[in-house]
């Protein structure tokens, strides 16, 4: 089965979306198989990471940006903004796609992990997801 959700992101930043992802596994009908997504984005990406303690992800955050800084000189893509070039290399750095086993009807995440969409733009944006379950 293959559909898409849709993430209004309003600020950078990691947001959570396993709860949209369990639900296309449960509507799948599948028990044991794969689950794949895909964000379909040059700006934005995918990971999975600790969703009980937010001081995680805010210090991943910033530890992101620290690294990709904006207003680099030695960018050429500048047309749209400072932060779209630092969003287009977080991209290329971290993950566009995963693929989350799914054992019993559920993904076969770790106790404290969660599935999140990773906004690079400071404007945020309609983003949108494939997700593809398979078994």
């Amino acid at each position: 089965m293959v559909t898409s959700i849709s993430v209004a992101t309003r600020s950078p930043g990691l947001h959570e979306i396993t709860g949209d992802i369990q639900a296309a596994v449960v509507d799948s009908g599948v028990v044991e198989g794969l689950c794949t997504v895909m964000v379909q984005h040059t700006s934005a990406s995918l990971t999975i990471q600790e969703n009980a303690d937010p001081s995680a992800r805010r210090d991943l955050e910033a530890w992101l940006s620290r690294l990709v800084t904006e207003n680099d000189p030695l960018y050429t893509h500048t047309d749209e903004g400072p932060d779209d070039m630092p969003s287009h290399i977080k991209a290329a750095l971290t993950a566009t796609t995963l693929s989350i086993p799914v054992a019993s009807g559920r993904l076969c995440l770790g106790t404290w992990q969660g599935v999140y969409l990773w906004e690079h733009r400071r404007r945020g944006s309609l983003r949108r997801c494939v997700v593809h379950i398979g078994g």
